[in-house]
């Protein structure tokens, strides 16, 4: 009886899902975006204490209406290198983590060993704050490798690099996924690689088990997730070792999925590069729905260029939440001139990314830089819940498609409780 329910509810909201979408005109080219796998998801207690957390108000006592759920997946939720508010990004352990929370969408940054194999890592040179390399003998093939004194001390912290790019995929695999984070003032190993952000844990840093691109491929169709691979701008020199091209590390990302049987409409292919997805855009299936990583941060961009991204083949753009968002003069949070501009160009817009700057009581940083007051502007977050707040304006204002999460479980309360 519970298991026809579950079905039941879960078709009800589909439906529902859909026909919302339809109607702000999103319905018959992505209706198909929001929800994936129907099993019911654990999501945890921290939505619930963002939820309580919020100001009184219509969209307080609308999400307080759905504690009781039920929660399924949503391709609305994607899972920012997967659960890293609290486990090793980029690992097997942490991308289990968000699709338990119900993201849809999962992100493997992509990035290459020395000898030439893809690997899930934010940056090509983060093994040092990611991983436990500096507690190896591999610690001596880093391109700046840590040095010590006569008396043992370390001297180097501030300049230890290691890359992906200095080490074999076989000796990648040895290693074990940390917090990422580092000490640069240390003068010991352990101080060094002991510097997880207080709002973070290392409760579940024990094992962080590293992965290639293509086990993370496989590893999402088991989770029953769709894909966004970045391809990370490569540390070395371009072509790498001479005959590795920018153009042929592109191809091998898309190689993968396609030797994988994995079809394109499940991938959504990322770079911050404009020349990435236009190649995948000229050269291959999978570059109908790829994304550009806006990482210029001009949010004067007009719409007549745009356009121009759009003339080219781009459907796709995805800047951080900041640049989609503004405050009125009543200091209600609204979309930014940048969102309207995408929207009449006719790009479909994601967010990133939430949850990634500790607790809102604090500013919240960086990604709430257009409503926090640190641009100059009036200063709107003041506690944890309005993250619930910038949420609701991003997905009913602005209309993004998806938002990128450290803690997908907040973003999947909030899509299955709006139903999309």
């Amino acid at each position: 009886m519970k298991s026809l329910l579950t079905y039941a509810l879960a078709s009800l909201m589909l439906i529902a899902g859909c026909a919302s979408h339809a109607g702000n005109g999103h319905g018959n080219k992505f209706g198909h975006w929001f929800f994936g796998k129907f099993s019911e998801t654990q999501i945890g207690p921290r939505p619930f204490y963002l939820v309580e957390d919020m100001d009184e108000g219509e969209l307080k006592d609308k999400l307080k209406s759905c504690e009781s759920g039920p929660f399924f997946q949503s391709r609305f939720s994607i899972g920012h290198r997967g659960a890293p508010l609290q486990f090793p990004e980029h690992t097997k352990e942490s991308y289990e983590a968000a699709a338990k929370m119900g993201a849809g969408i999962l992100e493997c940054d992509v990035t290459f060993t020395k000898d030439r194999e893809l690997v899930c890592r934010h940056s090509q040179c983060d093994l040092h704050t990611t991983t436990n390399i500096l507690a190896t003998p591999l610690a001596q093939k880093c391109s700046v490798a840590p040095e010590f004194d006569s008396n043992g001390m370390l001297t180097n912290a501030a300049d230890i690099t290691c890359c992906t790019s200095d080490i074999t995929l076989a000796e990648f695999k040895s290693l074990q996924g940390k917090m990422d984070a580092a000490d640069r003032t240390a003068t010991t190993i352990e101080g060094y690689m002991n510097a997880t952000a207080d709002y973070r844990t290392d409760l579940y840093s024990s094992k962080g088990t590293l992965l290639t691109h293509a086990e993370s491929i496989q590893l999402f169709k088991e989770l029953g997730a769709h894909y966004t691979p970045e391809l990370k701008s490569p540390s070395v020199e371009m072509p790498f070792e001479g005959d590795y091209t920018q153009e042929m590390y592109a191809q091998q990302m898309i190689d993968e999925y396609r030797e994988a049987g994995i079809h394109p409409r499940k991938v959504w292919p990322q770079s911050f590069n404009l020349e990435d997805v236009k190649y995948w855009i000229d050269n291959t299936w999978y570059g109908r729905q790829a994304v550009y990583l806006d990482g210029v941060y001009d949010t004067s961009v007009t719409q007549a260029q745009m356009e121009e991204w759009v003339a080219d083949g781009l459907r796709v753009l995805a800047p951080p939440k900041w640049m989609l968002l503004d405050v009125n003069s009543n200091g209600e949070i609204i979309p930014s001139q940048y969102a309207e501009n995408a929207k009449a160009a006719g790009l479909k817009l994601i967010a990133w990314t939430l949850e990634r700057s500790g607790r809102l009581t604090d500013n919240g940083g960086w990604y709430f830089q257009s409503v926090n007051g640190d641009d100059g502007g009036m200063d709107v977050i003041d506690n944890d819940g309005d993250v619930m707040t910038v949420l609701d304006v991003l997905a009913k204002d602005v209309g993004v498609i998806g938002v990128f999460s450290d803690w997908p479980a907040t973003t999947t309360y909030y899509a299955n409780c709006m139903g999309l």
